[in-house]
């Protein structure tokens, strides 16, 4: 499951990179500074849970079955959330309404939270003495 994790935290930051750079020069003359700052938005949410899914996976104190549970909130929230905004933020490029797909968003978000509870919870469990 580390494999797992660390490979989609590699993967995940590789793409915010790119995504990145196309949204600061691609983007730059196709939409306005409000949606290029939406798309930000989506691309920094994005490199936070890569940083936190490398972190997650390279901690020898969380259960497999906590990585798991981290991992797919991660992974179905990150879609959600930054994969919406990405949409909503370059609506006026396609023929596609991602406005219909806006509830996505805060779904995303409650996933992500969900999953840094999740460690915190994990994190509250270990046993001083132990450590």
């Amino acid at each position: 499951m580390n494999k797992k994790i660390l490979v989609l935290g590699g993967l995940l930051g590789l793409i915010a990179i790119i995504l990145g750079a196309f949204g600061a020069h691609g983007l730059k003359s196709l939409i306005t500074l409000e949606a290029i700052q939406t798309f930000e938005t989506g691309v920094r949410y994005q490199m936070y849970h890569a940083l936190f899914l490398l972190f997650i996976g390279s901690f020898l104190s969380i259960s497999e079955k906590t990585k798991r549970a981290i991992f797919y909130l991660v992974l179905i929230g990150v879609l959600c959330f930054s994969g919406s905004i990405y949409g909503l933020a370059t609506n006026d490029l396609t023929s596609f309404d991602f406005k219909v797909i806006g509830f996505l968003t805060p779904i995303g978000g409650l996933l992500l939270i969900i999953a840094w509870l999740i460690m915190l919870i994990n994190f509250l469990k270990i046993d001083s003495d132990k450590s």
